[in-house]
């Protein structure tokens, strides 16, 4: 598979195989997320790997709902370690460069794990205040995004996309 190919191919999965997600691929995974690029190198991402299935459930249920997150055999929970890019940035590092960031390592993490023939959703809505709270984070790690990752049981069809020529503005919008 090339990269386009795998660009083309990731798709939000919320329905999964029951498989078991082995060590070596989920390092490359993470491995993969680590080398985003991040504001002056900071990398203010961490990692929480829930495979318990009662840590899931109430991470499903933080997130308004989304019971189908059960089903991946673990989720993964990118979390913003402020201080690492807050110190050298200040607010800006603090309210966006770690989003950013964070993003990006995302980003990496859905592509390794489609090209890898795993499955993913990037799931953003759920209450922050909940999750720090079912995983112990410290005041100053962010929960921003949930990842459920397994092999997936369902095959989307691509989703339609806006025209790139009515995207793109030359020089002024």
């Amino acid at each position: 598979m090339d990269l386009f190919e795998v660009i083309k191919g990731r798709r939000s999965i919320r329905s999964y195989k029951p498989d078991p997600v082995p060590k070596e691929d989920l390092e490359k995974i993470l491995e993969a997320a680590i080398w985003a690029p991040s504001a002056g190198n900071c990398q203010p991402w961490e990692f929480v790997i829930v495979t318990k299935d009662y840590l899931k459930e109430e991470l499903a249920r933080a997130a308004w709902g989304q019971f189908w997150m059960i089903k991946a055999p673990l989720i993964i929970v990118v979390c913003a370690n402020i201080p690492r890019t807050a110190w050298r940035y200040g607010e800006r590092g603090e309210k966006l460069y770690v989003i950013q960031d964070t993003a990006a390592a995302i980003q990496n993490m859905l592509l390794m794990a489609h090209y890898l023939g795993y499955g993913t959703c990037w799931v953003g809505a759920f209450d922050e205040e909940e999750v720090r709270r079912i995983l112990k984070l410290p005041r100053d790690v962010r929960p921003l995004a949930l990842i459920p990752l397994g092999k997936p049981a369902e095959k989307p069809s691509p989703p339609p996309r806006i025209p790139l020529k009515e995207l793109i503005h030359w020089e002024t919008y």
